[in-house]
């Protein structure tokens, strides 16, 4: 088990923690050792450098799960840069808010991606460089001294209202964030993980490092069906995989001979509780692996995780704190309480939202007089409730955020989409609940749903497929509050 080191360092130098000759990435173009991850790193760095950009500016991408996509977490900071990885599953409305609200002046993409933007799109002071461009070149920038704390990446995640907003993580929130998860999931460098997560969240690119952070490998995965997760777990002899509720509904689906089944020590979840039905079939399914369920947020990262000891007798259990991170749950008074809001402080929390100090007033506030780690926390809205024996249970969300398919999404950002091409004037969407994807957006709008077909056609170009509404419910009029806002609440119930 990889030792707990509380020390931050530049995140760029995780590649230097694995034995040279031992394979640090295995995809579609071979193996890749730890002495040629630090090579490559170092070229996509000193290729990134080579446009002059200051120290700071931001450098987005916009990739598949691609190689380059995998190294430029790293050689971007190392370059001095900060890192904006963008969804490729989302289209270019989502793309172009993200470039222009970051300010990115560069963006790394591929021709066939670049193809599907429009005119005006990428800003004008923003270059574009395909990934062929940054390889090729013998000359290597090495790992650099710097501050730890220094903007190192930005994370867009949806917020419960508008557009996306991104998350600010220094050297130290993600380097620190390895060694926890490393730590606690007792990643050795036998392991073998595969990567069929998003690398723009932070539970996905957390599995690049942490696997890194111990010296093991890691396969990283584009999949169209269960099946090919099955396949590779085969071919790769993959001992960890980490996913989300909707995707082990899936596995649970697929044909799983015993052998294959047998290689994996270790199932991880985040993106939404699992439930007892689920960890039942997990463990049946799956009977040589651990089971870590974990909670966090992408303000500070993760919170806590369940020892898999404890999974089969505490399923609905959130567990306790992951090293680094301080978890309190707090009343409405500010006191300490055994149920309440959950709010995380310590080394973990991030420098806020992006070129938002209104949101990042209200979700980043001073940590409570009792805390051990002082400065700012991540006041989570959510509520937790603590039981005898000190573990945490979830007990519901203070937002509306529809959490689908692992996604957190925003009501307003659909709602919009939806009444943006003129098929209806008016829309409330929610989530409810569904079986597989944890929860399915439906949306409630005026009309009398004649055009709904027009109305699907458009949203199916313009949005990925995790947002769209599963389901709507046309009606001539929407009731509104005494306020004369739309009475979400009363929809909402009303609908459920």
């Amino acid at each position: 088990m990889i030792a707990l080191d509380p020390t931050p360092h530049l995140i760029d130098a995780l590649p230097l923690r694995g034995a040279p000759d031992a394979v640090a990435l295995e995809d579609k173009a071979g193996a890749l050792t730890y002495a040629a991850l630090e090579a490559a790193v170092g070229g996509i760095a000193h290729a990134l450098a080579a446009h002059g950009l200051p120290p700071g500016e931001r450098m987005a991408s916009w990739l598949p799960k691609t190689r380059a996509a995998c190294l430029l977490p790293l050689a971007g900071p190392r370059a001095g840069l900060v890192h904006v990885p963008i969804n490729p599953a989302l289209k270019r409305a989502q793309v172009a808010h993200i470039l222009e609200d970051s300010g990115a002046r560069l963006l790394v993409t591929q021709k066939a991606r670049l193809a599907a933007l429009a005119p005006g799109d990428v800003p004008a002071d923003c270059r574009v460089v395909t990934e062929e461009e940054l390889a090729g070149t013998d000359a290597v920038m090495p790992p650099a001294g710097g501050d730890p704390d220094a903007l190192a990446a930005i994370l867009y995640t949806s917020g419960s209202t508008g557009r996306p907003k991104g998350v600010m993580l220094s050297h130290a929130n993600l380097w620190l964030g390895a060694i926890s998860v490393a730590h606690y999931l007792k990643l050795t460098s036998a392991d073998r993980v595969l990567g069929v997560l998003p690398l723009s969240f932070d539970y996905g690119q957390n599995q690049l490092f942490s696997t890194w952070a111990a010296g093991a490998r890691v396969v990283p995965l584009d999949y169209l069906t269960a099946r090919d997760v099955v396949k590779a777990v085969e071919r790769f002899a993959i001992t960890t995989l980490a996913g989300v509720p909707p995707l082990w509904v899936q596995l649970l689906e697929a044909d799983w001979p015993t052998d294959i089944a047998g290689k994996l020590r270790r199932l991880t979840n985040s993106g939404g509780a699992l439930t007892r039905p689920l960890v039942r079939d997990l463990r049946t399914r799956f009977p040589g692996a651990d089971l870590y369920p974990m909670y966090g947020l992408t303000e500070a990262f993760r919170s806590t995780y369940l020892d898999p000891a404890l999974v089969d007798t505490r399923p609905e259990s959130i567990g306790s704190a992951i090293p680094f991170a301080e978890i309190l749950i707090v009343d409405a008074e500010g006191r300490r309480a055994v149920q309440g809001e959950l709010v995380h402080a310590g080394p973990l929390v991030a420098k806020g939202y992006w070129r938002d100090p209104e949101r990042t007033a209200r979700r980043f506030r001073p940590a409570p007089v009792f805390a051990e780690h002082p400065g700012m926390a991540v006041w989570s809205g959510d509520t937790v409730a603590e039981d005898e024996d000190g573990l945490l249970r979830f007990v519901g969300r203070d937002d509306e955020m529809i959490k689908s398919s692992g996604n957190r999404i925003s009501p307003t950002e659909i709602e919009e989409a939806v009444v943006a091409g003129g098929e209806t004037s008016e829309a409330v969407a929610f989530g409810v609940p569904d079986p597989r994807l944890g929860q399915a957006i439906l949306v409630v709008a005026r009309g009398d749903g004649s055009r709904e077909e027009e109305l699907r056609a458009r949203l199916r170009r313009e949005l990925p497929s995790f947002q769209q509404p599963a389901r709507y419910v046309w009606r001539d009029r929407l009731p509104r509050n005494a306020n004369g806002k739309l009475d979400r609440s009363g929809l909402k119930t009303e609908i459920l």
